[in-house]
C-alpha cells in the first residue's frame, strides 16, 4: 500500500477552472472520503489521481514518486466506479480474474487471489454465477473483488453504493469498513452523503466549487466547522444556522425577541452581524428562563428521538431534536435554551470566530 501527495493541482477545461490549487497529504493506510455538493471536484480530482484526467498544473505523487505524467495503468492503483461494470458473459470468477490474466499472472496465483477475494467479501458460493443471477449488492461486491485482487497501491472508489437502496447501502457501507480494517490499504471515497462520511472515514476531506473547505477526522468536522459552509454540510439533520447581533464582548441576540446568549466573539465589534450555529440536539426544552420562545410547526416521532420543527419571527425554521418521546403538538409554544459549551458564531465572511480572534 502507500501514500499520496497533492500538491498545487490545478485542473481547467479550456478557460473554465473546475479544481483550484488542492494540496492534500494522505497517510499509507488511510480511509479518505471526498465529500461534497454535486459539482465540487470530488470525482473530478479522483479522476486526476488515478490518472484518467491530466492536471493543468501541479504534483501528484505515490510514495514520494511523482506520477504526474505516469499513465494510469502504470500508477498501480484499482478504480471502482458507481457502476458495476461487470462483463454479463462472465462468470464471477473470470470478472475477478480477467485483469490479471491480462497481466500474464500465473493460474496458480489468479486462483488463489480470486479466491482469497472471494472468501473475503462472502462472494465464494457466487464465483460460478453470471452477474444476472446476482442482487446489487453482490455485485458490487464483485467489482470491489475485482479491485482487490490486483493488490493496488491504493484503492479510489467513486460513490460505489449510489445505485443501491437504502437498506443495502447501510449493510454495505459497514462491509466496506470492514473491509478496510481487514486489508489495511489505503482508499479514497467518493461520496455527497455526509453520512457515509461520517461513518467511513478516518479523515473526510470536505470540497466546494473545486476547493478544499477543511479537512480533518469527521468528528472535528463535526464539532469545530472552520466555516458556515462545512457547518451546514456536516451533520443530519444540519446545524441550525441563525443571524445575530453582537451586542457586548460575549453576548449576541438572536432575532427580534431572544435573550442575550453567551458566546465566543472574539475580536467582532459591537453590533456586528453574525451567525450563530447550534445543532439540533443541543437545543434543550427549557424548564425556567428561555433563550427563545418558538412555536412548533411540524412534530416528527421517530420512537427513540422527536425532531420538532419550529419557528420564531424573523428566523429560519429551526430544529429541535429531543430523545425519547416528546408528546407537544404543531401550534404549541416550545421554550428552549441553547447549551452554551455547544454554540458555534461566524463572521459576516462565514469564517468561524474562536477564541483571540
Amino acid at each position: 500500500m502507500a501514500g499520496l501527495t497533492l500538491k498545487g493541482v490545478r485542473k481547467a477545461y479550456g478557460t473554465i477552472a473546475v479544481i483550484h490549487g488542492v494540496d492534500l497529504a494522505i497517510a499509507d493506510g488511510e480511509f479518505i472520503v471526498f465529500v461534497g455538493p454535486s459539482g465540487c471536484g470530488k470525482s473530478t480530482l479522483l479522476r486526476i489521481i488515478a490518472g484518467l484526467e491530466d492536471v493543468t498544473d501541479g504534483e501528484i505523487a505515490i510514495d514520494g514518486l511523482d506520477v504526474t505524467r505516469v499513465p494510469a495503468s502504470d500508477r498501480g492503483l484499482a478504480m471502482v466506479f458507481q457502476s458495476y461494470a461487470l462483463y454479463p458473459h462472465m462468470t464471477v470468477y473470470k470478472n475477478m480474474a480477467f485483469a490479471l490474466e491480462n497481466m500474464g499472472l500465473a493460474h496458480t496465483e489468479t486462483d488463489g487471489r480470486v479466491r482469497r477475494a472471494a472468501k473475503m467479501l462472502r462472494l465464494t458460493e457466487y464465483l460460478e454465477r453470471k452477474p444476472k443471477a446476482l442482487s446489487g449488492g453482490q455485485r458490487q461486491r464483485v467489482a470491489i473483488g475485482r479491485a482487490i485482487v490486483r493488490d493496488p497501491k491504493i484503492f479510489l472508489l467513486d460513490e460505489p453504493l449510489s445505485n443501491l437502496d437504502a437498506e443495502l447501502r447501510v449493510a454495505t457501507r459497514k462491509e466496506l469498513a470492514a473491509l478496510h480494517a481487514e486489508i489495511g490499504g489505503t482508499m479514497i471515497y467518493v461520496t455527497h452523503d455526509q453520512v457515509e462520511a461520517m461513518t467511513m472515514a478516518h479523515r473526510i476531506v470536505v470540497l466546494r466549487g473545486g476547493r478544499i473547505e477543511q479537512v480533518g477526522t469527521p468528528l472535528d468536522l463535526y464539532n469545530r466547522p472552520d466555516n458556515l459552509f462545512v457547518a451546514g454540510f456536516i451533520g443530519s439533520p444540519r446545524m441550525n444556522l441563525l443571524p445575530v447581533q453582537v451586542i457586548s464582548p460575549g453576548l449576541v441576540r438572536v432575532g427580534e425577541t431572544g435573550e442575550p446568549i453567551k458566546v465566543t466573539t472574539g475580536s467582532l465589534a459591537v453590533g456586528a452581524s453574525a451567525t450563530l450555529g447550534v445543532r439540533p440536539e443541543h437545543i434543550a426544552l427549557a424548564d425556567g428562563a428561555a433563550d427563545l420562545t418558538l412555536t412548533i410547526d411540524l412534530v416528527e416521532q421517530l420512537g427513540g428521538d422527536t425532531y420538532f420543527y419550529a419557528s420564531a419571527p424573523g428566523l429560519p425554521q429551526i430544529t429541535v431534536r429531543q430523545n425519547g418521546q416528546a408528546l407537544r403538538g404543531r401550534g404549541e409554544t416550545l421554550p428552549v435554551r441553547f447549551e452554551p459549551a455547544h454554540l458555534h458564531l461566524f463572521d459576516a465572511q462565514g469564517a468561524a470566530v474562536r477564541p483571540g480572534r
